[in-house]
């Protein structure tokens, strides 16, 4: 049935908010295109009906404002399942602003690629009305942590509990992370940042070789940013995920725990032309996506396809839009954006010094107290590691990741690319007004080797992606240590577990904000798989039993992050100067920092009331002596973290029983010591 005209049923609507918002009995509908000619809402009985029960043909003198078209519809409510149609045309597209998609894991997207003409309804997902005012939060507060406090875990929604080994009611869920908090808790991490949450392809539909579909685990081709994945609902009605999600976040919050979402405005799922039109493209593809203006082809500076149009006016109040939704209506309390870069370049795809949208972004009234981490980089060749952004934005530190690997490695001239990484980076970020939480530090995350695989594998093993390992980074700074592979040579097992400790140990040691990847402190691996994209199974997914029978190192990781947080001195949100440091080398002098050696040791002089703290970096194979500087007025050393011998904090014997400081100590090959002073 199709309707044309105002009545009790329907009236003029509101231009604002645009997308789906229940109003006064009804539901009011409003969507932007510019240069559509006619907009036809399509309401459906039921979310998998192939067909519409009502079709509204909006009129473009009473319902369109400006370049925004909107309807009240009586009698809709939570629930309804709708569409649009513009310019008369048989695509089937999604609101850009629902909140909630229903059929979106089930849709053939691959049919509706190809549906170039005819009917692509059946094969696209349904937009639907989702109620953000009745869920009870409670006395919801945001745990606002101190960057200087915080310690991040990456991780992944379904991949956290999906594996039987998980054992919890609701695997692969919102309401299995829940399950999961006493662990968080008792491993003392204070934020989950969470892989894309926003529906997106469920399969990728470009490279490859030919043969099945291959899954979008990690879900980096957005096609509903405002729209939890109704994939990771374990139960309720349509739209049931938006609740399973907050109810995730009021737990997480109630026990003190941060969630900051991994979110993706640098493409859209819709690809390049040859991919699925499902909204932006048949709304506005002149706005929302860069176009190379001599060829007229979508300009790709995500690898994916597209990119999104990030400053043009109207694609930065979408993005705006659908920051505020997740901080306003599901309260989360950060962002780490993907590719971020991107963000960065202008209509002709050139970077600009001052980028609008992030400047809004970093000034937003609702947005002010979030977190906001940028992947300082893209895939054209961007790199801002140190100058991303002004100072309200932190950064994934790539440079950390390298040097810190390199060092441990044994590869020589990194003692002091190290020495710069442990102390927040000033090299990189000083200049620009910067400080040690603008540098997100890590060793390892979703893109690359888990830190299992990266002390077991010389080269990535991605064969199973489907695109003749090709894919994913070809220069890992890793090592094997004997054996590509498993091993159960007791040898190469040992010096693999000393190197995870070592690399757990410095990440935690070092200034800036240590984020740890889900699953390295039970030595999670993914079989040398370097860009598990597409594997939604094992590879992936986290085999709980690796916490038993890796315990030791999962006691290791706890202690560290207890030590950590029991010592200011290393969490301080400032560089250190001067006077706060003194460098040695192995024999107590000054460092030559152009030398191939990798040893080498530093003081950390506490402020009033706090123990200085001597830290022992020996990333060579050959055990060395170390003489800490004679000018240290120290008259005991006590080892408190020691990675050749897999112990923090296990006190061996009283201060009378600790070594004086001048006894050189010997430190064993490819391991760091700390001591603390009496």
């Amino acid at each position: 049935m199709i309707v044309a005209m105002d009545g009790p049923e329907r009236q003029r609507g509101h231009p604002l908010p645009l997308g789906a918002r229940i109003a006064g009995g009804g539901v009011n509908f409003a969507l932007f295109s510019r240069h559509a000619g006619a907009v036809d809402l399509l309401l459906y009985a039921r979310p998998g009906d192939a067909q519409p029960e009502r079709v509204v043909a909006l009129d473009p003198a009473r319902n369109r404002s400006g370049d925004v078209w909107h309807v009240w519809i009586a009698g809709a409510g939570a629930g309804q399942a709708y569409a649009y149609r513009v310019d008369r045309g048989e695509r089937v597209l999604i609101d850009p602003y629902a909140r909630a998609l229903w059929g979106a894991a089930a849709s053939d997207f691959g049919k509706a690629q190809r549906a170039s003409s005819g009917d692509d309804g059946p094969y696209v997902p349904r937009s639907i009305v989702a109620d953000d005012d009745t869920f009870d939060w409670g006395d919801d507060t945001p745990p606002r942590r101190p960057w200087s406090e915080t310690v991040i875990y990456e991780t992944h929604v379904r991949g956290l509990t999906v594996h039987a080994s998980s054992r919890v009611e609701h695997p692969g869920t919102y309401l299995g992370v829940i399950e999961k908090i006493p662990y968080l808790l008792e491993l003392g991490v204070t934020a989950l940042e969470l892989l894309p949450v926003p529906e997106s392809l469920p399969v990728v539909l470009r490279g490859g070789t030919a043969g099945a579909p291959r899954t979008n685990y990690w879900g980096y081709d957005p096609i509903a940013l405002f729209a939890p994945r109704q994939s990771y609902a374990a139960e309720g009605p349509t739209g049931g995920q938006v609740d399973e999600f907050k109810r995730m976040v009021r737990a997480l919050h109630a026990a003190g725990l941060e969630v900051i979402l991994d979110v993706v405005f640098n493409h859209t799922g819709e690809g390049d032309a040859e991919g699925p039109t499902l909204s932006y493209r048949a709304l506005d593809d002149a706005i929302y996506y860069l176009k190379d203006p001599r060829t007229g082809r979508y300009a790709d500076f995500s690898g994916c396809g597209n990119t999104l149009n990030c400053n043009h006016p109207v694609v930065r109040d979408h993005v705006i839009s659908c920051l505020r939704h997740w901080v306003a209506e599901m309260h989360v309390d950060g962002f780490r954006f993907d590719l971020a870069s991107i963000m960065g370049r202008d209509e002709s795809g050139a970077m600009l010094p001052n980028p609008p949208i992030l400047r809004s972004v970093a000034e937003d009234p609702v947005l002010r107290d979030v977190k906001l981490i940028a992947e300082a980089w893209d895939a054209a060749g961007a790199y801002q590691v140190g100058s991303f952004g002004g100072r309200r934005w932190s950064e994934w530190n790539g440079r950390y990741r390298d040097d810190v690997r390199r060092f441990w490695r044994g590869d020589p001239g990194m003692r002091g690319a190290f020495a710069s990484r442990l102390c927040g980076s000033a090299d990189l970020y000083s200049r620009g007004g910067k400080e040690p939480l603008n540098s997100i530090n890590f060793v390892a995350c979703h893109d690359g080797f888990t830190l299992a695989d990266l002390v077991s594998y010389e080269r990535k093993h991605n064969d199973a992606n489907g695109e003749s390992n090709r894919d994913g980074a070809d220069e890992n700074f890793s090592a094997n240590y004997g054996v590509e592979g498993p091993s159960d040579d007791p040898a190469v097992e040992a010096a693999r577990a000393r190197q995870v400790r070592n690399l757990i140990a410095t990440l935690l040691l070092s200034r800036g904000v240590p984020m740890l990847q889900g699953g390295d402190e039970f030595r999670r691996t993914q079989g040398g798989n370097n860009n598990a994209y597409c594997r939604d199974d094992e590879v992936s997914w986290y085999d709980w039993g690796l916490a038993e029978r890796n315990r030791d190192l999962l006691t290791f990781t706890r202690r560290m992050i207890a030590f950590r947080r029991s010592r200011a001195v290393l969490r301080r949100e400032r560089f250190y100067t001067e006077r706060d440091l003194v460098w040695f080398d192995p024999q107590g002098g000054v460092p030559d920092w152009s030398a191939g050696e990798s040893a080498l040791g530093v003081l950390i002089r506490g402020e009033a009331g706090e123990r200085s703290l001597c830290l022992l970096f020996n990333g060579g194979e050959s055990d060395v002596r170390v003489s800490p500087p004679g000018e240290v007025a120290v008259k005991r050393w006590r080892a408190v973290v020691d990675t050749a011998e897999d112990h923090v904090l296990a006190v061996r014997g009283s201060w009378n029983d600790a070594p004086p400081a001048d006894v050189p100590i010997t430190l064993a090959a490819r391991s760091l010591t700390v001591l603390e002073a009496e």
